[in-house]
């Protein structure tokens, strides 16, 4: 099988993609071919700005930082922001379009651990030519109309793939991956076998879960995180908040989903797939999204055990979670009254409570649901987020202090 492996060296999520995905074709007996790709003609083709850290709120951008750094350390690799990020990369992209295929990877690292470790500018030519002479190459190759079209061509094809963003991966010209945290859902489809992370069992620790049902990826966190607390013998609380109103707060798009290019909105319906797979867990997209979920969330804080069946009945039996009358079947159908609850969803107690959770949830530095606070003795909280970061979870919970917070 082909792994074709979209990248540009501007990316920090290529560079930590860069750092696995060869060990992941010996692994898998995959052909890996390095195909250079220029961000910036990707996010032309898909109509997406063309430096979209420097429209994030802060909080999506703080942790985003985070983010890059904890999977850098997991990975036992250096990885610095520089202060001119992002800088052009066309002309190290054009060097690595002309250089022989064999000399590509070893090129491709050293450009990376210029940028990503060394800080050095890679825009400018005498740091390239430096770079390039140290691998038996030339710069004057970056001129070559012929490359130019070569790396123009690539950008293209990887678009034509359906991607956005990088790294991109393709198996066989036709199944695309995106992101250096997709890897396994890559080395299974190419057969393998990825490891899932073991717990250590250290205990002690206190799980804050902030959640809202209008969110599949909350979903996919419910099905999994009494388990992650259990595994980890930590305490877990279940903290329901009013996503709109932390979006309006921090000046977000209400429904993301809709904000976002078509080629992401079509991947996104695939990589839920993905994980429901991963996870072993029902999934389906229902007719009603999105939901309005002020009531339901107001009744999930009065009986918290009523939390997973109200996700089951949005996300798996295709329920419309924004219907009162649904959510007090729901609840019916588990013993509980669904109309005391839909009577207390009323009461200004439980919805200062709800507002308190989301205020809270801001508070915390959170950008979205889920989001994970860990609670470790005397440590200052962890905050982690997205379901597709619950192995960092899992570690948090097991005393890892990641080094920048």
């Amino acid at each position: 099988m082909t792994l074709d492996f979209f990248y540009d060296v501007v990316c920090p999520y290529a560079y930590l993609g860069s750092v696995q995905v060869e060990a992941l074709a010996r692994r898998t007996g995959a052909t890996l071919r390095w195909r250079p790709t220029l961000l910036g003609g990707l996010f032309r083709h898909v109509e997406a700005p063309q430096n979209p850290g420097a429209l994030m709120n802060p909080n999506k951008a703080r942790l985003n930082l985070l983010d890059m750094q904890r999977q850098a350390e997991r990975l036992g690799v250096e990885l610095t922001m520089p202060a001119a990020h992002p800088r052009r990369s066309v002309e190290a992209m054009r060097l690595l379009t002309a250089c022989p295929d064999a000399a590509r990877p070893a090129l491709s690292h050293a450009l990376y651990r210029a940028y990503w470790v060394q800080g050095r500018d890679i825009s400018d030519r005498a740091v390239l030519g430096e770079i390039a002479a140290e691998h038996g190459l030339g710069v004057a190759a970056i001129d070559d109309p012929a490359v130019k079209q070569a790396l123009f061509d690539t950008t293209a094809q990887a678009a034509g793939h359906g991607a956005f963003g990088v790294p991109a991966l393709v198996i066989d010209g036709q199944r695309l991956y995106w992101g250096a945290d997709r890897l396994h859902f890559v080395e299974a489809a190419l057969g393998g076998q990825p490891a899932r992370p073991a717990a250590a069992g250290a205990g002690g620790a206190r799980l804050r879960f902030f959640h809202d049902f209008a969110s599949p990826f909350s979903y996919l966190a419910a099905t999994q995180v009494e388990r992650l607390a259990a595994d980890h013998g930590a305490t877990l609380e279940w903290v329901p908040i009013l996503l709109g109103g932390l979006f309006k707060a921090l000046g977000t798009p209400l429904v993301p989903l809709f904000a976002m290019n078509q080629a992401k909105q079509r991947y996104l319906g695939r990589d839920l797939q993905d994980w429901a797979g991963w996870w072993g867990v029902p999934f389906k997209y229902p007719g009603a999204f999105p939901f309005r979920t002020v009531t339901a969330l107001r009744v999930a804080l009065q009986a918290p055990s009523l939390t997973p069946h109200l996700y089951r009945a949005g996300w798996v039996d295709d329920r419309d979670l924004g219907d009162p009358a649904v959510v007090a079947a729901v609840a019916d159908e588990v013993g509980l009254d669904g109309q005391a609850l839909l009577a207390g969803a009323q009461d200004p107690a439980i919805k200062a409570r709800l507002a308190a959770n989301t205020q809270a949830a801001a508070d915390a530095g959170a950008c979205g649901v889920p989001s994970f606070q860990v609670f470790q003795g005397d440590q200052p909280p962890l905050l982690f987020w997205g379901q597709d970061r619950l192995d960092m979870v899992g570690a948090a919970l097991d005393g890892w202090r990641p080094r920048g917070g």
